[in-house]
């Protein structure tokens, strides 16, 4: 394993790291020790990566068990939860033994429900191979599956022995991706660390270069920000709501575009909105909020979206933040000051839309 890594610690009642480099995959059997057995979940396009993560398994002794589900959000369904439970019982898998995420958010977010599941909890790990994984779905213990009712809404919090966010994946990913993550990244930005503003403002193409520092540094100071974040509040109850900022919004566009729609990009608009609606409920300056569309468009993001009101409304009503029939967003009272909106009228709901919606 390459020794420049850097090892970010989540706490929390079981805490566990973060490591963030380039040759991580050695790392790994030292996360699944005491395992007879490895599942490893992973999407067609990553066969060969996981393939070789299956190899150093069973190196190590952990006798690997591949299974290999959908690409993206089609993966992420209880039906598909099943198939790997049905393969998990008929390997014999036990408490000691250890499920292996390998690929981005939607790969990663169901190996962790289908560990959390298994036998009422056994070990993860995710393997995340894109910024967005990185980022976002793989820290933080949030597992979970979409249903036809909306995103996310079956889950758990199980967080993981330990995350692996090897760099070298990203020098494969498609720019197009690579974006889509940083959108996660500007989010941070807004919420707690400006200085990742700053970075992408002073040297958009940097922060879009794989290769480059600039992109380690924004991985991880928004890991960190998530780190903070998630170890003070493992289970939603307060804290950890900020890190939906945009989301609510987002998730919408997502369900209502049948998940055709990249979570980055989705996000990027739903930041858009948030900064928006931030601004006419009098909790934000107009300066701050017009930065939300500058930042993400220098790094060639969406910023509007046109789809029918009335249908994102409906959708945005059972999101996980709502309590009974009232809406709560999570707003800025300032740059890295966030708080919630409870319970906004529908016309300001509405003409936060308009600008995004232009």
């Amino acid at each position: 394993m390459n020794t420049d890594v850097t090892r970010i610690n989540v706490a929390g009642e079981r805490p566990y790291d973060v490591l963030v480099g380039r040759d991580l995959p050695g790392a790994l059997p030292a996360l699944v020790d005491g395992a007879a057995r490895a599942a490893v979940l992973y999407s067609a396009p990553l066969r060969a990566r996981a393939e070789a993560i299956a190899a150093g398994l069973a190196a190590a002794g952990a006798r690997p068990l591949p299974i290999e589900v959908p690409d993206a959000e089609a993966g992420k369904t209880v039906e598909v939860a099943a198939r790997c439970w049905d393969a998990l019982g008929a390997a014999g898998f036990t408490r000691t033994d250890v499920v292996v995420g390998v690929g981005g958010g939607a790969v990663t977010d169901l190996a962790g429900y289908v560990a959390a599941a298994w036998l009422r909890g056994v070990r993860w790990v995710p393997v995340s191979t894109s910024l967005l994984g990185m980022v976002d779905a793989a820290v933080g213990g949030k597992t979970g599956v979409n249903i036809a009712a909306g995103k996310n809404l079956v889950g758990a919090f199980h967080p993981p022995a330990g995350v692996l966010c090897d760099l070298d994946a990203l020098d494969t990913l498609p720019p197009v991706d690579l974006a889509a993550g940083l959108a996660e990244v500007v989010k941070c930005g807004f919420i707690a660390d400006p200085a990742i503003l700053d970075l992408v403002e002073r040297d958009p193409a940097a922060a879009a270069d794989p290769h480059g520092a600039v992109v380690r540094e924004l991985i991880e100071r928004a890991i960190r920000v998530k780190a903070h974040v998630v170890g003070a509040d493992l289970r939603e109850s307060g804290l950890r709501e900020i890190l939906n900022y945009g989301h609510t919004l987002a998730h919408a566009i997502e369900k209502v575009e049948g998940y055709t729609w990249r979570h980055g990009h989705a996000v990027a608009v739903g930041t858009v909105y948030a900064g928006e609606l931030s601004r006419l409920a009098g909790r934000l300056d107009d300066a701050t909020a017009a930065r939300h569309r500058a930042v993400l468009e220098l790094l060639g993001l969406p910023t509007s979206y046109a789809g029918e009101w009335a249908g994102l409304l409906k959708t945005m009503r059972v999101d996980k933040k709502a309590r009974a029939d009232r809406l709560r967003f999570v707003v800025l009272d300032g740059l890295a000051k966030p708080g919630i909106l409870d319970g906004p009228d529908d016309a300001l709901l509405e003409r936060a839309y308009a600008a995004v919606a232009a």
